[in-house]
């Protein structure tokens, strides 16, 4: 076989296969494209914001050291449950003792002390009433300097009993402070509950903390018949929040069950504030602290568990509802014109850059492709909430309408007027009804 006999078959061989293909893409669109359908149909929704945290106690003490020393006796471990005013730990009391004991002394040396002033203060009354006497008697016989200086003794004596007795008072404040802070050294239950952390060992030196270093924290106590799940939800579902909203729980350490609870607290500040990351360099993400009060929460719970919430933000009985993946956008001038929008170029504006008054208004059209005679048509709707996997549509269709609900990537390519049919059979979709209903 000569090579232009090899080439003419070749050729031929390509004109086949290229026509057959070609009739086959013909054929195809002629049948329509291939998509999913979906009846609209009324369903029951609830719309949910989901979040993670931890679970906390619903009243927690932190005990810190209020005074440094060394831990000479620990009577608890962790895990173990308290009453109120049981004694927990102590700490090595020389150094507070002996500081009382000095400040005992000083108020000692201060009553002392006020008892020579009142001495000193009635003899210089019973020397100035003398030589008041003699003066009123005889002006000769006692010379009015003399008088005028036993006034002022008196009033000397006076100043300085006042004086002393202020010195009382010092030392009695100077030996409470004392006795306080010999107090500090016995650690006491301030409620009751569980002590969920303990930080030290006998032995152990706690420090107090100062501006610059935290102190020592000691222990934690914790009431757990009341139980939160603190939760931190992006600032984006926070205003759809309310409290009162009830919750379901499910916690990774009490697998395959839900807890209920209701949302008692909503920050009204973010979590870590932007200015505490404002030399990063990226925008920090926003995220707010919502607090949950479990309803029931089960045995053997422990702080710091990790939990994730579904809070129910609005629910919705009956309604008409449409596949989240139905949805799409159209630009409104495809809406007006008819025309097929061209997708938008690299380096193009980006309205994410401009501010809410240079961007335009209703750039977008929400909605979805009704199936009429194997055709498609747009037609727009209202969105209400937004369920697991479903929107509530307001306005736009009615029950019983044939839509398209997928494969995403056809729906966002599809026209007015494009044929379709369904993917599984390759039948053509025969739904009724009209439009644009409102």
């Amino acid at each position: 076989m000569t090579a232009i006999n090899k080439l003419v078959i070749a050729i031929a061989v390509v004109v086949i296969f290229g026509g057959g293909a070609a009739l086959t893409v013909t054929q195809s669109r002629d049948r329509g494209i291939p998509v999913r359908f979906d009846v609209v149909v009324r369903r029951d929704l609830v719309e949910t914001v989901t979040a993670s945290g931890n679970i906390r106690a619903g009243l927690v003490i932190e005990m810190s050291a209020e005074v440094s020393a060394r831990v000479i006796e620990l009577l608890v471990e962790e895990g173990d449950d308290v009453v109120v005013d049981q004694l927990l730990l102590r700490l090595d009391p020389t150094q507070f003792d002996a500081s009382v004991s000095r400040s005992q002394a000083s108020l000692n040396q201060a009553r002392a002390q006020v008892n020579q002033q009142e001495a000193s203060l009635e003899r210089a009354a019973r020397d100035y009433e003398r030589l008041r006497d003699l003066f009123t008697s005889d002006p000769l016989l006692v010379a009015r300097q003399l008088l005028d200086n036993a006034s002022t003794d008196v009033e000397l004596a006076s100043s300085s009993l006042e004086s002393a007795q202020f010195g009382v008072d010092q030392a009695v404040a100077s030996l409470d402070e004392a006795n306080e802070r010999l107090s500090k050294t016995f650690f006491r239950a301030q409620i009751a509950g569980k002590v969920t952390r303990l930080n030290v060992e006998e032995g152990e030196t706690v420090i107090v903390g100062t501006m610059n270093n935290a102190g020592s924290l000691v222990l934690t106590i914790s009431e757990l018949s009341r139980v939160e799940a603190v939760l931190e939800v992006d600032e984006t579902d926070v205003p759809y929040i309310n409290v009162g909203d009830s919750t379901i729980l499910e916690l990774d350490a009490f697998p395959n069950r839900l807890f209920r609870g209701v949302v008692t607290v909503i920050g009204n500040s973010a979590i870590r504030p932007p200015s505490s990351s404002a030399g990063s360099g990226q925008a920090a993400a926003i995220d707010f602290e919502v607090v949950i009060t479990m309803d029931d929460p089960p045995r053997g719970i422990r702080p710091d568990l990790s939990v994730t919430a579904d809070i129910i933000t609005a629910t919705r009985k009956n309604a008409l509802a449409v596949p989240i993946i139905a949805l799409t956008v159209r630009p409104k001038e495809e809406m007006e014109d008819g025309t097929r929008a061209l997708p938008s170029e690299v380096g193009e504006d980006d309205e994410r850059t401009r501010g809410p008054l240079s961007r335009p208004e209703n750039e977008d059209v929400e909605g979805v492709f009704i199936v009429v005679d194997g055709q498609v048509r747009f037609a727009p709707v209202e969105i209400g909430i937004t369920g697991q996997e479903h929107f509530e549509v307001l306005t736009g269709v009615s029950e019983g309408d044939t839509i398209v609900a997928g494969p995403y990537q056809q729906i966002r390519e599809l026209s007015n007027g494009d044929r379709v049919q369904d993917e599984n059979d390759g039948s053509s979709a025969t739904g009724s009804g009209f439009f644009g209903r409102r």
